[in-house]
């Protein structure tokens, strides 16, 4: 069966060499004249990013204020006070410079500078965005596709909550995508990046609809893509080539491309969510420390959708006679590409030691928002399913 489905994806990329250079046209056409600019840690500033930005702006006559401080795992308090900022300096644009993270505080700011209540209202379920104020981006680390997406992440200091919520309002009117500024990232990053990407389509391959035959190889196309690329660009930094690759995925792997006519499941996602929330570890290595557990405790009630993961995107020759091992050398694979990039395959891994079991009953209560909610669309899970793989996946 093959699901109905809307795509929409308007955001304008602008890819390639010094793209960056067309960021005073880009912000103008978009009707901006007194732009914020927002940003993460100093690697934009001391690569000498920001201050060509600055120039840019400066040299178009483009008004700008500047909001940095921006930290994985964004903050409210951060996009308080930008929403402060915003309104007190009259800013009718934002444009987010960095990654993920800042691209979702970005929206957030976008989301509560013309809201009269509490911003934190839309993620806890209290109201749903109206408006945002138009954001673009110069994107400088490929990993969450926020660039391209509906999605906006946040976490609320205080309970370190961290939740999601999607609307169209918040998708960027441009993207500057210009592999060069992705040659500096650690090699963690690059690597946690890669992950993030692949998750994102892997989320939505793991569907229970399984007869979108051009949607699948897309989405298989993508993935071993990145798993080739980012073997190149750990080696080699400069790798233009690799890193383009490794950078358009991002955004193709998280602007519902590879969710046509397919339905994501996201509760790997879910899990992780709690585990950064909690501990403040790097998206991507939560998410490969958790897949492989979610993976083993739906694939017997999937094993088609398994298989095929494992023979066309982890190169696995096809057991006929016996696919269950078929599927789980396929998730033994996948384990082994994290751990030789340098990511964890479990939670041992990721921490350096195993959680208590009042940890793993407080992740699975947080996840389930203390057994109200379910998550997950192939398979769904509710808090004693999320408990389960929160146990698998605790060992060293």
């Amino acid at each position: 069966m093959i699901k109905d489905f809307n795509f929409y994806a308007p955001t304008r990329v602008v890819f390639g060499r010094d793209s960056e250079k067309q960021l005073a046209q880009l912000i103008l056409q978009q009707g901006g004249k007194r732009v914020l600019v927002h940003y993460g840690g100093g690697s934009a500033r001391r690569s000498g990013l920001l201050d060509r930005t600055f120039n840019t702006l400066r040299e178009a006559g483009i008004s700008f204020v500047e909001l940095g401080g921006v930290i994985p795992n964004p903050l409210l308090s951060k996009v308080q006070e930008g929403i402060d900022l915003c309104r007190r300096e009259q800013v009718d644009f934002i444009l987010a410079v960095g990654g993920g993270s800042v691209i979702d505080s970005a929206k957030a700011i976008g989301y509560g500078v013309g809201y009269e209540g509490d911003v934190w209202d839309f993620w806890d379920g209290k109201n749903t965005p109206k408006q945002c104020l138009p954001i673009g981006v110069i994107l400088t680390i490929p990993a969450a596709g926020s660039e391209m997406s509906s999605s906006c992440v946040i976490t609320r200091d205080e309970e370190q909550l961290k939740r999601g919520i999607n609307s169209d309002l918040c998708r960027c009117r441009f993207c500057i995508m210009n592999p060069e500024l992705t040659y500096t990232l650690p090699p963690y990053q690059t690597a946690a990046g890669a992950t993030d990407i692949m998750m994102h389509t892997m989320e939505r391959y793991f569907s229970k609809y399984e007869d979108m035959t051009l949607t699948d190889a897309l989405a298989e196309a993508l993935l071993r893509t990145v798993k080739d690329s980012v073997f190149e660009v750990l080696a080699n930094p400069e790798d233009y080539r690799h890193r383009a690759q490794i950078m358009w995925a991002g955004s193709l792997a998280h602007n519902d491309l590879t969710e046509c006519g397919t339905e994501k499941d996201f509760a790997t996602h879910r899990l992780e969510h709690e585990l950064s929330a909690v501990f403040g570890v790097t998206h991507g290595a939560g998410l490969s420390a958790l897949w492989g557990s979610w993976a083993r405790f739906v694939m017997p009630r999937h094993l088609s959708r398994f298989v095929q993961f494992a023979v066309n995107v982890m190169g696995i020759t096809n057991d006929f006679t016996h696919p269950e091992a078929t599927a789980m050398k396929g998730i033994e694979a996948i384990e082994r590409f994290y751990r030789a990039i340098g990511m964890p395959a479990n939670i041992g891994e990721l921490l350096g030691r195993t959680l208590t079991d009042e940890e793993v009953d407080t992740l699975a209560d947080r996840c389930s928002r203390g057994g109200t909610i379910t998550v997950g669309a192939m398979e769904v899970l509710d808090r004693e399913a999320m408990r389960t793989i929160y146990r698998m996946a605790n060992h060293s």
